[in-house]
């Protein structure tokens, strides 16, 4: 998944998507552990859509702080 088609979700379907992303790679890593793994990229790969999906996250909460200070009145 392309960040681009990330940062179209919602903050909820952000949520979601993390934790089916941190399913599946549970999921991927016990088949690892019991030699049922067929492709060992698929860890790499699930790993680093996670890491896109936090960050996404995170540039939201740190837009809507942003926002929030601003309409606050704030610098």
């Amino acid at each position: 998944m392309k960040a681009s088609e990330i940062r179209e979700m919602s903050q909820a379907d952000l949520e979601h998507e993390l934790s089916e992303l941190k399913s599946e790679l549970f999921k991927l890593r016990f088949q690892l552990a019991t030699n049922q793994l067929d492709n060992p990229m698929k860890l790499k790969d699930v790993k680093k859509s996670i890491a896109r999906v936090k960050t996404i996250i995170r540039e939201n909460e740190i837009k809507g702080a942003a926002g929030a200070k601003n309409a606050a009145g704030g610098a």
